[in-house]
């Protein structure tokens, strides 16, 4: 899988509504390892996160089936979550990107509440093992151990790029 650097360019962003066609679709069901990827929450107080899941199989044209590794069905707390959800929606696992630190401003995700979610790098812990990240979304900057930070990277045209 190859990782290249994007211009900030707004075209070149996955989530630009243009930018989505049936290929990139096509290329979603058939194009990766479908064991593990990850789906993008759309739904309010979800949005800009990224939940773990394995690929369980096609349902219908543009839906696939989904199992989440850290989410839970709200009817039995003790089975993953199930659902069907756009293939649009669906991403491979980004490959890990080593890292020594991270920048100010630098586009990172944190995993916080069961999901990975795409913030901003504001600081630096005096500790120096914590960042601060800062989620446009919320409003809220929240310190995180390294391991539990990534570089952002955006899926587009079945390749990895980093933004």
């Amino acid at each position: 899988m190859e990782i290249k650097r994007s211009q900030s360019d707004q075209s070149q962003n996955p989530r630009n509504k243009n930018s989505r066609n049936s290929t990139k679709r096509r290329k979603i069901h058939e194009g990766f390892d479908h064991s593990n990827v990850e789906v993008c929450g759309k739904e309010d107080g979800f949005l800009g996160s990224y939940y773990e899941a394995k690929f369980v199989g096609k349902v219908g044209r543009n839906k696939i089936m989904v199992e989440y590794k850290t989410l839970v069905s709200e009817d039995d707390p003790q089975r993953p979550l199930r659902e069907a959800v756009e293939a649009s929606d669906v991403r491979p696992v980004p490959p890990v990107v080593p890292v020594s630190g991270f920048e100010v401003l630098e586009k990172v995700d944190a995993f916080d509440n069961d999901g990975w979610w795409v913030g901003r790098i504001s600081g630096r812990c005096e500790d120096g093992r914590r960042y601060f990240v800062y989620f446009e979304s919320s409003g809220d900057e929240i310190a995180y151990p390294v391991h539990r930070i990534r570089v952002h990277q955006e899926w587009e045209d079945g390749q990895w790029f980093i933004v």
